[in-house]
């Protein structure tokens, strides 16, 4: 695990993400410090981290890795996701934000949306060849699919609703409707189906 000192973190990327991602922190962690009625010091004692530590984080000053993160998110009894996400997202499901990125241009995580699961989560690989298409029925009240496209062109088909997907993009969404995906294109479709349960 990389400690608090680590080239792997959340602020190694382009200045612009970098102080995006940075001040997100920043902004959380005060805040949910706060609502949990903490000092500074007290979370540094749940938590294992520094104060000096976290004082820079809130200035929105320093490097942070993943695992102190992880460590914050735990003493604060919220999801690592709620550290990183923009405050006031219209969606909380959405996340979206790069969450780390290495040494290599062009290594990188991208934490891109969340969801709370009862029971289990399916992932699955699927390919639409040109033409094909996949009809689902409803499932069960309280499930629902992330699907993320890395190839092609995906049309996703639902409550008298048809959305494209092109390969980079995600989506998540209620799944207690029935639904269909679709290849409409000349290409082969490739994608990733989380179904959270």
């Amino acid at each position: 695990m990389p400690n608090e000192n680590s080239q792997s973190d959340v602020s190694q990327r382009g200045a612009s993400q970098r102080a995006s991602v940075l001040q997100h922190v920043s902004q959380n962690v005060r805040r949910l410090r706060l609502l949990a009625h903490l000092s500074q010091s007290a979370l540094s004692d749940l938590s294992g981290v520094s104060r000096r530590m976290l004082v820079a984080i809130e200035a929105g000053e320093k490097n942070v890795s993943l695992s102190t993160l992880d460590r914050v998110a735990e003493a604060l009894d919220v999801a690592f996701s709620d550290l990183i996400q923009a405050p006031g997202s219209v969606d909380p499901s959405r996340i979206n934000e790069l969450a780390w990125a290495g040494t290599t241009a062009g290594s990188k995580a991208v934490l891109l949306a969340k969801a709370v699961a009862c029971k289990e989560v399916e992932l699955w690989e699927w390919t639409l060849e040109p033409g094909d298409e996949y009809h689902s029925q409803a499932d069960a009240e309280g499930w629902s699919e992330q699907l993320y496209v890395f190839a092609g062109c995906l049309t996703l088909v639902f409550d008298d609703k048809s959305l494209q997907f092109n390969a980079g993009e995600f989506y998540m969404y209620a799944s207690n409707t029935p639904h269909s995906y679709h290849n409409k294109g000349d290409e082969v479709v490739r994608f990733i189906r989380n179904v959270v349960i």
